[in-house]
C-alpha cells in the first residue's frame, strides 16, 4: 500500500510499504476513505524527531470501511463505516473504565513514562502504523472503531478521530455554559472547533490569533476576534477591556508548542535533532522547552479565580511556569489528550441531526490526494494558502 512516511526532520515521503495484518483477534483492517492532517503532526515534523524511525507511517485521524476482523471482533462486519480515535486504547482497565482512555493502561508506554499508545506518534506513543495510508491495522477494534451511518460524507464524521473530541474536551473543561466568557488562543482546527462548541453552548467567545484568515473564519459563525500582532504588549489589557475589565471566566489554550518563531526553541530542536538518539531522546525528556507565550497570555488573560484549559500540546520537562501567578489569581488548570471515547458517543448524537450545527462539512480547507502530503506538511506548517484544516483522501 501507498503510506506517508517520515524519513528526517521535515522530510515526509509517499512510498510503498508493506500492508497491514491482523495479529490480534481484537484487530480490524480498515480501508482509509478519508485521513487528517493534525496539527500535532508538525511536533513529528520537528521537535520530536529523536523518538522517530525513518520509515514511520504517520497520521491518527483517519476514517474507512472494515475490510477484515479479528476472531473477538462481534460488533463490526466487513463493509461498516468506521472512525477510528487517535488513542489506542483497550476499554477493560481502570482508566478506560474511568473515561481516561488517553492513560489506557494495556497500551501506556511505561519506557518512556508516557500515557496510552496513539496512532502514528514516535516512539514515546507506542510506535503503531498510522493512518495516513490506503490501509490501517485498528488494535482494540471491537472497543475503539466508531461505527457511523451510510450517506452522509466522510467529511460529515471523519473530525471524531480528533478535532471534535479534543475541542469537545477542551470546552468541558474549561466549565464554561450560556452566559459566561471564553478566550480561545489559537484559530487553528482545535481553536476553530472549540470555539463553535462553545458558541453551540451558548457561550460568548473571543478568539485570538496573528492570521487574519483564521480570525474571518471564526468571526463568521459569532466569535469577536483580537489580532494578537495589533494587540502586542496589549493583549491581556483588551481582554480586560472586553469583559468588564475582569478577564474571561476561562481561557483555552489551543496552541501549544509551536516552536516556529521563537528562535531559541528552534535552535535546541535543531541542535538535538543532529545527535545520537542515545543522547538527544534523555535530553529532550529531561530538558525539553517549549514556546510558552500562549500559556503565559492565557494566565494573564483569564480572570481571578478562572479556570485555564490545556488543549495545545506541550512537550517540554523543564518549562518555568509563574507559580505566584497562578496561586494569587487562584487558578485552576486543567489538561491532557482528549479521551475519544470518553465523548465520542455524545458527539455522534449531534453529528447525526439533519442540520450540521458545528459546520463539520464545510470545515476542511483543503482537501488533497495521499501524494501531496510531503508539500501540504510544509504549508500547513507555514499557514500558506488560507491552510486551516487538510484531509487526504487515500
Amino acid at each position: 500500500m501507498r503510506a506517508v512516511t517520515w524519513q528526517g526532520p521535515k522530510q515526509m515521503r509517499v512510498e510503498e510499504v508493506p500492508d497491514p495484518v491482523l495479529k490480534e483477534a481484537t484487530d480490524a483492517i480498515i480501508r482509509v476513505t478519508t485521513t487528517g492532517l493534525c496539527g500535532s503532526d508538525l511536533h513529528l515534523y520537528e521537535p520530536l524527531s529523536p523518538f522517530m524511525t525513518p520509515g514511520d507511517v504517520v497520521g491518527h485521524e483517519p476514517m474507512g470501511i472494515v475490510e477484515e476482523v479479528g476472531a473477538s471482533v462481534d460488533n463490526l462486519a466487513v463493509g461498516d463505516r468506521v472512525v477510528i480515535p487517535f488513542n489506542v486504547s483497550c476499554g477493560s482497565c481502570w482508566m478506560c473504565e474511568h473515561g481516561l482512555q488517553s492513560q489506557c493502561e494495556t497500551t501506556q508506554n511505561k519506557e518512556h513514562g508516557t500515557g496510552a499508545s496513539l496512532l502514528g506518534y514516535s516512539k514515546l506513543y507506542g510506535q503503531v502504523p498510522g493512518g495516513q495510508a490506503e490501509y490501517l491495522r485498528v488494535p482494540f477494534a471491537n472497543y475503539g472503531a466508531i461505527k457511523v451511518p451510510q450517506g452522509p460524507p466522510d467529511d460529515r464524521f471523519v473530525f471524531l478521530s480528533d478535532v471534535l473530541p479534543t475541542a469537545w474536551q477542551a470546552v468541558v473543561y474549561a466549565g464554561v455554559g450560556p452566559g459566561d466568557t471564553l478566550l480561545v488562543l489559537g484559530a487553528g482546527p482545535i481553536g476553530d472547533m472549540s470555539a463553535r462548541i462553545a458558541l453551540h453552548r451558548g457561550v460568548e467567545v473571543i478568539v485570538a490569533d496573528r492570521v487574519p484568515e483564521r480570525l474571518s473564519r471564526v468571526a463568521s459563525r459569532g466569535a469577536s476576534v483580537i489580532n494578537v500582532d495589533e494587540a502586542g504588549k496589549e493583549f491581556a489589557d483588551e481582554v480586560r477591556a472586553r469583559t468588564g475589565g475582569r478577564g474571561t471566566d476561562a481561557v483555552i489554550d489551543a496552541v501549544g508548542m509551536e516552536a516556529h518563531g521563537s528562535p531559541m526553541v528552534e535552535a535546541v530542536h535543531k541542535v538535538v535533532g543532529k545527535l545520537p538518539d542515545a543522547i538527544s531522546q534523555p535530553l529532550m525528556k529531561k530538558a525539553g522547552t517549549d514556546r510558552l507565550a500562549a500559556l503565559s497570555s492565557a494566565f494573564e488573560a483569564v480572570r481571578r479565580g478562572g479556570t485555564v484549559s490545556i488543549s495545545g500540546v506541550y512537550g517540554g520537562a523543564v518549562d518555568p511556569l509563574p507559580m505566584m501567578q497562578l496561586f494569587d489569581k487562584q487558578l485552576q488548570l486543567r489538561m491532557g489528550q482528549a479521551n475519544v471515547r470518553r465523548w465520542s458517543d455524545d458527539i455522534l448524537a449531534l453529528l447525526q441531526q439533519d442540520e450540521d450545527v458545528l459546520g463539520v462539512e464545510s470545515f476542511a480547507t483543503h482537501h488533497l490526494p495521499l501524494d501531496d502530503a510531503p508539500s501540504a506538511y510544509a504549508d500547513f506548517r507555514d499557514k500558506k494558502d488560507g491552510m486551516v484544516k487538510v484531509v487526504f483522501n487515500p
